[in-house]
């Protein structure tokens, strides 16, 4: 199947995919603990009798039982030398269930997911690896003769990028992804709806959706949100609603196949159109969605407006039209001009760059330009790493930005969102290398109206200069919304007309429907009061229709001025943001002068003499709440290492304050402590997700690594209560349990990590011989839920007094309290407070 057959098949009606495969094969008596596909293959007429009926149902595209079938997750039952033979088996036995109704055309789709390990900088993957782990089981689906792909039960964005990469680079089948979002709309990695949707429909997906986690009627918000910005088909698989252990304790689910058809009609009505069941489902609930929906419905939802521009980052999306509000990419993450940043680079310290990531988003900018060339510096890996530390600490969109192509296309791969490009010109290494890579990866560029030649010598060149790269980034499957035109600002101290020139390009493009750009700093070079040009030639390009221009948003009269002037022109929303950032600025300037004074009296207290006009950049604060006591500036360096997860610094931090006379214990009790508590309530929250959650745990982890051998005995680990920890038998995810474990850690609990499929006998001599106090449980699948209730009675039996606590994405409150569980846990830091709560 092509792309093109794909959007033919699914255009204007409703689609059947296929229910559950795991809850069907568990009835049919598939155990715990086994290789899925190895069983499927060992018992094939159960797998093709279930597949057949769901042929029968309606299915129009069949998923093959191939869901965990790559290396990764092959190699943990030694099966990993038999995948490409265990795929074609699993794919035949699909291709044969689909061709078992003559006249009911069934295409089978190739089931692909997580590996269960975790890309840096939250686990130890390398994205190429991951991407080669992808090819490897695409290639195998291909040869086995899938018809598509499918990319399921995704929780992270930048792995669901990494598949649809792999795909694109071995194959030509379309592609159709769908993540599992949680309660709070988010995947566990703190994705919102439309930002995935978004970055993978830019990135060549041909349907995505949503699919597990929840009943019908709560997938409405995020199917609804998908369907606002994107024009693909949308995917709707939901369970059956939520799971529950009957009397035998069986898995079951609390919705019977009537009340799943009707509350798929939220789905249907909020633009789904690709309907099927995920966990619980059978064949006779897809037989009563097939025959509620028939096959001629057609798609009445509002789709994605056509003038509307997206940038995002992994976590959220930048939208903007060309009669939106002005808004400002910020420009000081870049080397030049900038010595002590150049410094830092070369020695690999990226405090500025983070330093310059936090305060320009506090200023209020929207984007943030990344470029790291200089001299002396290995730039791809330096933009690497840049993106990677800024992305830690901000959740705004990024601009790539480098004169190299082969750094622009590190950074486009790595990338978890969509990026800004800076930028295509039509000289000829990046119009014909640049361009094609800024299309694969589904990216917005700034088109530079520059040719090998140079500048354009008239305002007619640069008509023509733009659309000879408009007119290649169509022939690549781009669109006018992808672009953003650099007005091209030249100095008016050396051209009179240089202004002119810009505002009319700008007025130019406005007329054309594309949005534009451009750098400030040009226009008022070698000027006296360069602040003043600067901000006068913002406001009448504003006003020409300049949608975003690169600047420095630490400058407050540009930025006031700025959005007074879409105050002016009646923008929407304009007083509102004009408001709120004339409030911010009074704010701002007395946190300014707080500090000076709090590190004035600090410089006196020791002693030194200090210039109260000295211009030295005085370093954030961390705000300290009325409960909180005062800490120096050492310690409120070390609090904020962790609060913004600064896992490569926070060794040097520690062991500076070390060195000034800190005391370990205090560091440990007044900082340390308070700090990770803290980023237990942003993620409790939802303002840090599950990417800071880890880095601030490994960065306090890595700080008290070296407090640890010089703190007395009685504050070591050693004398606190110990947890026995696993993941129980059977079940093979340890993400959520091992974050628990670096949390407990962190709060001075002696953990002792089992790991992952731990068998009881195992959990239990280990917690007798350790004296614990506490055993923690964790179970992912519902399949394997079952083991916590045997190890609860077993305990008991034993005569072992350790408090029981148990978590996992399918435990409840309920089921902890049925099992006589002595607490659940919904998270990691959950976790922390349950522990010591049960303590007490």
């Amino acid at each position: 199947m092509t792309r093109e057959k794909f959007i033919d098949f699914t255009k204007d009606h409703i689609i059947y995919l296929d229910g559950a495969t795991g809850s069907n094969l568990v009835k049919a008596g598939m155990p715990s603990g086994v290789c899925p596909e190895q069983w499927i293959l060992e018992h094939r007429e159960v797998m093709l009798q279930l597949q057949k009926e769901y042929v029968q149902a309606g299915t129009n595209i069949l998923y093959a039982p191939t869901f965990t079938a790559n290396r990764v997750k092959l190699a943990e039952y030694h099966l990993e030398k038999n995948m490409s033979s265990m795929i074609h088996d699993l794919v035949a036995i699909s291709k044969e269930a689909a061709a078992s109704t003559p006249g009911h055309p069934v295409y089978v789709a190739g089931d692909i997911t997580m590996t269960g390990e975790q890309l840096r900088p939250m686990g130890k993957m390398e994205l190429e690896d991951l991407i080669a782990i992808y090819k490897e089981q695409i290639l195998c689906l291909v040869d086995a003769g899938a018809d598509l792909l499918v990319v399921e039960t995704m929780m992270s964005l930048a792995e669901t990028r990494a598949a649809l990469i792999a795909a694109k680079e071995v194959c030509d089948l379309p592609v159709i992804a769908t993540l599992t979002f949680e309660a709070d709309g988010r995947t566990l990695f703190g994705t919102d709806a439309k930002t995935a949707a978004v970055v993978l429909e830019s990135l060549g997906a041909s349907a995505i959706g949503a699919n597990c986690s929840t009943g019908p009627a709560q997938m409405e918000g995020i199917i609804s949100d998908m369907v606002s910005v994107t024009m693909i088909p949308i995917i709707a698989k939901p369970n059956a609603g939520l799971p529950f252990l009957d009397e035998n304790g069986t898995t079951c689910y609390n919705m019977e196949a009537e009340e799943f058809t009707e509350e798929m009609q939220v789905l249907v009505n909020a633009g789904a159109t690709i309907l099927g069941g995920c966990c619980g489902t059978t064949p006779e609930f897809i037989r009563q969605i097939h025959d509620r929906f028939g096959t001629e419905t057609r798609v009445t939802a509002a789709r994605r407006p056509e003038d509307i521009r997206y940038l995002t980052s992994e976590r959220i999306t930048h939208s903007f039209g060309l009669e939106d509000g002005f808004f400002v990419v910020g420009e000081r993450i870049n080397p030049t001009g900038k010595k002590a940043l150049q410094a830092q680079l070369r020695e690999g310290n990226f405090e500025k760059v983070i330093q310059f990531a936090e305060e320009q988003e506090t200023c209020g900018a929207k984007v943030l330009d990344i470029n790291m060339g200089m001299s002396g510096i290995d730039e791809k890996l330096c933009m690497l790493r840049a993106l990677e530390e800024v992305s830690g600490v901000t959740n705004l969109p990024l601009s790539l930005d480098s004169s190299y192509v082969e750094v622009l296309e590190a950074a486009l791969r790595n990338y978890p969102g969509r990026a800004l490009v800076n930028s295509v010109s039509l000289e000829t290494e990046k119009f014909e290398k640049l361009l094609p890579i800024v299309a694969k990866y589904g990216a917005m560029f700034i088109l530079l109206p520059l040719s090998d030649a140079g500048l354009p010598k008239d305002i007619e060149e640069k008509k023509e200069i733009i659309h000879k790269i408009y007119d290649r980034a169509l022939s690549l499957g781009m669109r006018k919304e992808d672009i953003v035109v650099d007005g091209l600002v030249a100095t008016v101290g050396a051209n009179p007309k240089a202004a002119l020139e810009t505002l009319e390009t700008i007025r130019y493009c406005k007329s054309n429907g594309f949005a534009t750009i451009c750098g400030l700093s040009n226009i008022s070079f070698a000027m006296p009061e360069r602040g003043f040009v600067n901000t006068a030639f913002l406001t009448l390009a504003i006003q020409s229709g300049l949608t975003m221009a690169i600047a420095n948003p630490s400058q407050e009269m540009l930025m006031s001025c700025a959005l007074a002037t879409d105050l002016l022109l009646n923008k929407e929303e304009a007083a509102l943001r004009y408001i709120e950032y004339a409030g911010g600025v009074k704010e701002r300037r007395e946190e300014k002068e707080a500090e000076l004074s709090r590190k004035l009296a600090l410089l006196e207290q020791q002693g030194t003499k200090a210039d109260s006009t000295d211009n030295t950049e005085v370093p954030s604060a961390v705000t300290a709440s009325k409960d909180t006591p005062q800490i120096n500036e050492m310690q409120e360096k070390l609090k904020t290492a962790v609060l913004k997860g600064n896992r490569n610094g926070i060794v040097k931090i520690t062991n500076e304050a070390l060195e000034s006379g800190e005391k370990p214990v205090e560091l440990l009790n007044q900082v340390l402590l308070p700090a990770i508590n803290l980023v237990g309530e942003y993620f409790d929250q939802g303002k840090y997700f599950l990417p800071q959650l880890i880095a601030s745990a490994e960065a306090m982890k890595n700080s008290i690594e070296v407090l640890e051998p010089l703190l007395q005995t009685g504050n070591s680990g050693e004398e606190m209560p110990v947890v026995v920890i696993a993941t129980v038998e059977g079940d093979i995810h340890d993400i959520g349990k091992n974050l628990v474990a670096l949390m407990l850690k962190n709060h001075g609990f002696h953990v002792i990590d089992l790991g992952k499929d731990v068998p009881q006998a195992k959990i239990l001599e280990t917690a007798k011989e350790h004296h614990a106090e506490f055993i923690a449980l964790s179970a992912l699948m519902t399949t394997t839920m079952q083991r916590m209730r045997e190890i609860v009675a077993a305990a008991k039996q034993e005569g072992i007094t350790a408090k029981i606590i148990i978590g996992g994405a399918v435990i409840t409150q309920e089921y902890a309290d049925e099992i006589g569980a002595d607490g659940y846990s919904k998270d990691a830091a959950d976790a922390v407070k349950l522990a010591k709560s049960l303590m007490e």
